[in-house]
């Protein structure tokens, strides 16, 4: 017995064969309409049933037949109208083929706009043109897939039957978009760096592996956007962002997706301050533009983004938070020790500062509701950052966080290349520095000015601006296992 899905199918199939027998293309090449569905809206605010005949397309939405008298509800990426269709009007023929329309099918249609007695914004169709015939039914529940999995892998119907997921999108694209120009104010320069690497760095990461046939030598889908950009600062631009994309072949979670989004930039002759000073005033920009204020709701707190943020010393904050001072336990073995006493689950191959990280994510992170920098880490922590100018156990760098989630990071940039070479030896643990952390130790030598880099996941801003509590809601087609 033929499925419902497939009985669907077939009758459509059968339309779309009355259609070709009309000497109709069901799917012609091309449709112009005069305006969108938001730009109709606004034409008779101003206009009212004087104004003249249009033509819109989209999506059939809904289909309601009464007689002689018809009425669909179109949508387009702007919005949504009710279209009328009268015999009387139309015809016979023409409203004949009325009936080879089905819910889904997108068309172009012009009429004139007039108000029904129940005060609705509606199209009177005085004609109409078949512009793709659809074969499959859209999911029943207008209000979006009930099936979480199906929304991901089939996201373009979780964006026909679902409005709410398709703002989220536009959120995202509108937040880029802020990003960049408030970037481009500030005097940054665009640029593009390679995806391909001979070597993956700029970051502590499992990184994807390919092969480059021609030149038959295995190169890396980059972790991080930080060594080339840097070296960009070293050829004298003294400030330059990019937004690209990043990969790490690590495990996935509400808060991680294998490939994500990220910008960096850097500014030459700034430090920790002068970055910390750019995010805050950057997000605060970045939700004014967007969402209109500065203000924003998340887990059913309101957080205020204006500045200036809080700011807490990581030393101290840990102290509060867990009574463990890192300065006491300057050995990985001791400060094992100490997290084993604790009742922690302690991986015995991790470093002293992968430990102190777990401590941060376990007792810290939670307790950050409001903006607030994180500053000055372990120089075990981060093999890239400047040692803080008082105490050369610590680092310039500060880590930005709302409502707990980790945003930003960011430091006053290593210059010095004996230090850097030193540091990416203990990272090697005694084996030969790779050849592309050699290659950024000569840039360094021919000296690179004092500089503050960032890194934001934007991803995760889009979470925290949207309200969302998974990253694969803010991200068009999240990474799945693939079905069998």
């Amino acid at each position: 017995m033929a499925s419902r899905l497939e009985r669907i199918t077939e009758q459509r199939l059968d339309s779309l064969s009355r259609i070709r027998a009309r000497g109709i293309d069901p799917y012609p090449q091309g449709y112009h309409p005069s305006h969108t569905i938001r730009e109709a809206r606004v034409l008779f605010e101003r206009q009212g049933e004087n104004a003249q005949d249009i033509s819109l397309a989209g999506r059939i939405m809904s289909k309601r037949s009464m007689g002689k008298m018809s009425f669909l509800d179109l949508r387009d990426s702007s919005g949504k109208i009710q279209l009328s269709f009268r015999y009387n009007l139309l015809g016979q023929e023409r409203y004949e083929f009325l009936q080879e329309i089905d819910i889904g099918d997108i068309i172009g249609v012009e009429g004139r706009l007039f108000r029904t007695k129940a005060g609705e914004l509606t199209l009177e169709v005085s004609d109409f043109a078949m512009l793709c015939k659809t074969l499959r039914p859209l999911p029943e529940k207008w209000h979006g897939l009930a099936d979480v999995e199906k929304r991901y892998r089939q996201r373009y119907l979780d964006l026909i039957s679902n409005e709410e997921s398709k703002k989220i999108f536009i959120l995202r694209s509108k937040i880029i978009t802020a990003m960049r120009s408030f970037l481009d104010k500030q005097g940054f320069m665009e640029v593009e760096t390679p995806v391909l690497q001979p070597q993956a760095g700029g970051a502590v990461a499992r990184p994807f592996i390919t092969h480059h046939h021609a030149l038959d030598e295995d190169l890396y889908l980059r972790i991080a956007l930080e060594l080339p950009l840097k070296k960009l600062i070293v050829g004298g631009f003294d400030r330059v962002y990019e937004i690209g994309r990043v990969f790490r072949n690590e495990g996935i979670s509400v808060q991680h997706n294998p490939e994500f989004t990220m910008l960096e930039c850097y500014q030459a002759y700034a430090d920790y301050n002068d970055i910390m000073n750019l995010v805050e005033e950057m997000i605060s920009y970045i939700a004014g533009e967007v969402m209109g204020d500065t203000k924003i709701t998340w887990r059913g707190k309101t957080i205020d983004l204006t500045p200036p943020w809080q700011r807490l010393y990581l030393r101290e904050a840990i102290k509060e938070y867990c009574g463990i001072d890192f300065e006491d336990y300057s050995d990985v073995a001791s400060l094992r020790s100490r997290m084993i006493e604790m009742g922690l689950e302690v991986d015995p191959d991790k470093g002293r500062g992968k430990l102190i990280n777990e401590l941060i994510s376990i007792f810290v992170e939670p307790k950050l509701t409001l903006p607030t920098f994180l500053l000055d880490y372990p120089v075990e922590v981060c093999s890239l950052a400047k040692r803080k100018r008082d105490n050369a156990r610590l680092v310039e760098k500060f880590e930005a966080y709302i409502n707990g989630i980790e945003i930003a990071n960011a430091y006053t940039e290593l210059n010095d290349p004996m230090d850097q070479r030193e540091r990416f030896q203990q990272v090697a643990m005694g084996e030969e520095i790779e050849s592309g952390d050699e290659d950024f130790i000569q840039a360094l030598e021919y000296g690179m000015p004092p500089t503050g880099g960032l890194g934001i996941g934007i991803d995760r801003l889009v979470m925290i601006f949207t309200g969302q509590q998974s990253i694969r809601e803010v991200i068009l087609f999240p990474q799945l296992k693939t079905k069998e």
